[in-house]
């Protein structure tokens, strides 16, 4: 219990010494109203003896900032307000797994950034500062971790309940509640913020699929498509508020934009995946167990999720709206095919995605392509080809408006 309370002590220390170190610094050696950047010179994670992991990260100035760790798995996450991570590179940062075996950074949501680290074995921090030198204004987060069995860890654990350092963006934006015919469609890019999906040759998913949506948006709305996106920058949302953004807008469909990288069975060409318990093939389960962990990935506390809902929901989706996410997805197979593809050898697909479980709005995930395949990588880099493939989605997407549309009738009867 002693332990316990020591280690909610140091958390608060870590914020409110950062707040102290910041008011000594004098204010000609600390431009307070630029971004801090890291230094990726004077970054590193290391393993010392005896149980011993020692975290330093140089940061051009001071910045407010909290730790706290997760359980299931074991994570140590680091919030900042705020740090800008160009510049670092994972493998420069973690040399080598060990105690951790793996790092992640980025933007979580406007204003704030996350640092998570991925615990091979339980470990809570010893000592916790971010010393400033005084005259340049420049610091070094340091946090040194010392290994411990999982039962003080898992006690020690837990997501802070404050609201001046919100966790994730729960609640889905406010908008204009429909209230007329128009169409409206939801489009999701892939991934975001702290969490870039799948990476290779300096080509992350999450920048690839946020312009994709935009050029998508753009050309929907001249065929007087109404486009809301799930994010417009490089933030992090979590899977339910994704899901809750399409319902809070009443929209007529969900389509997740995807381009994955994927090793099991070659995967490679554009396919289109629509909810099912049991994944299409083993290839699938893998990729949707890997899209269903986003918010483990950005360190979300996922504590007090129900696996019931998801299972009504899945029940509910069968009855309407499962029939019409699959017309959906064939219209998009279909105009994809018809915009040049290239398409996967079986295009269409099913499995338990998070993002795909509302039982009201017809859904879908496309994965435009795989960035594993070296095909599929030049294409999503080629703004020609993006192009042809986004007319090709838009005409489908029109042309599944109409047919929805004329069989709406028949559906009620």
């Amino acid at each position: 219990m002693q332990q316990a309370t020591a280690h909610r002590f140091l958390w608060r220390i870590a914020i409110w010494a950062t707040c102290i170190l910041l008011a000594g610094a004098p204010l000609r050696a600390q431009d307070l109203t630029a971004l801090a950047r890291v230094d990726p010179a004077t970054s590193e994670i290391t393993d010392g003896w005896f149980g011993k992991t020692t975290l330093r990260l140089g940061l051009s100035q001071g910045v407010p900032f909290r730790v706290f760790m997760l359980d299931t798995p074991a994570r140590l996450v680091v919030d900042f307000r705020e740090v800008e991570f160009a510049g670092l590179r994972k493998d420069a940062l973690l040399a080598e797994p060990g105690r951790v075996s793996d790092v992640r950074f980025g933007a979580f949501q406007p204003g704030w950034s996350r640092l998570v680290l991925d615990l091979d074995a339980p470990m809570v921090p010893t000592q916790i500062g971010m010393p400033v030198d005084v005259a340049s204004g420049a610091a070094v987060l340091e946090i040194a971790l010392k290994t411990t069995d999982a039962e003080t860890f898992a006690a020690q654990a837990g997501a802070p309940n404050t609201a001046a350092w919100p966790m994730a963006l729960t609640r889905p934006p406010k908008m204009e509640p429909r209230d007329d015919g128009r169409f409206i469609i939801v489009l999701d890019p892939g991934h975001g913020g702290i969490d870039p999906g799948a990476e290779r040759e300096g080509v992350a998913e999450k920048d690839l699929m946020l312009s994709f949506a935009r050029q998508l948006q753009e050309t929907l709305r001249r065929a007087g498509v109404e486009v809301v996106l799930t994010r417009d920058e490089d933030i992090f949302v979590a899977l339910e508020t994704r899901v809750a953004i399409a319902h809070q807008v009443q929209a007529d469909a969900f389509i997740s934009l995807h381009a994955d990288s994927l090793s099991q069975g070659g995967a490679k060409g554009a396919t289109v995946y629509t909810l099912s318990e049991e994944a299409s093939d083993t290839a699938t389960q893998h990729l949707a167990a890997r899209h269903n962990r986003a918010d483990i990935i950005a360190g979300a506390d996922l504590t007090g999720s129900d696996d019931q809902v998801a299972g009504i929901l899945l029940d509910l989706a069968r009855q309407e709206t499962q029939p019409r996410s699959m017309d959906l997805a064939q219209a998009l197979v279909d105009g994809m095919a018809m915009a040049g593809g290239p398409m996967n050898r079986r295009p269409q697909r099913e499995a338990g995605f998070s993002v795909l479980k509302s039982a009201d709005i017809p859904s879908v995930l496309v994965e435009v392509g795989f960035l594993s395949s070296n095909r599929d990588l030049n294409n999503l880099r080629d703004p020609v080809w993006r192009a042809v493939m986004v007319n090709g989605i838009a005409d489908a997407i029109l042309a599944w408006r109409d047919q929805d549309a004329a069989r709406a009738p028949l559906v009620r009867q």
